[in-house]
């Protein structure tokens, strides 16, 4: 299985926002995610297997800072490196981009993926109560330097 990594475009968004209705409890619409691409401070990539989109990461710059919005990687994709090729990307572009810091909020009782970011450098920093919802829980603050 070959991964590739890609910009996201807008011909992307409809493919993505259904990512997210599979990943999410609240995910974001069509409409959020083509006023993200329009933006020029965010920066989106794509994971395609075979020219199928099956995961996707956003992230914000904020100054100096990276704000990762989302990783969604398609149930039946993960545990295959794929969300670990998309930090390493965002990543590299961070080095490139004069961003010396990341940060990330993720639930707590995702275990996976805060052992994924982790193992990237990823620290917690603190907890935002009751962040998410549909189920409320709490989420995990995390941060790396670059």
């Amino acid at each position: 299985m070959e991964v590739k990594i890609r910009s996201m475009n807008l011909n992307d968004v409809e493919v993505v926002a259904g990512i997210d209705r599979i990943c999410f409890s609240m995910p974001w619409s069509k409409d959020t995610f083509t006023k993200e691409l329009l933006n020029n401070l965010s920066y989106y990539q794509c994971a395609t297997v075979d020219d199928k989109i099956v995961g996707y990461m956003g992230m914000w710059k904020i100054c100096d800072e990276g704000h990762i919005t989302n990783v969604a990687v398609l149930p039946e994709y993960r545990n295959r490196g794929i969300a670990s090729l998309l930090i390493e990307k965002i990543i590299g572009v961070c080095k490139c981009s004069e961003i010396n810091n990341l940060t990330l909020e993720v639930r707590e009782s995702n275990y996976e993926a805060i052992r994924v970011y982790e193992k990237y450098g990823f620290k917690s920093a603190g907890i935002r109560p009751n962040y998410y919802h549909m189920p409320t829980e709490n989420a995990i603050i995390m941060w790396k330097t670059v």
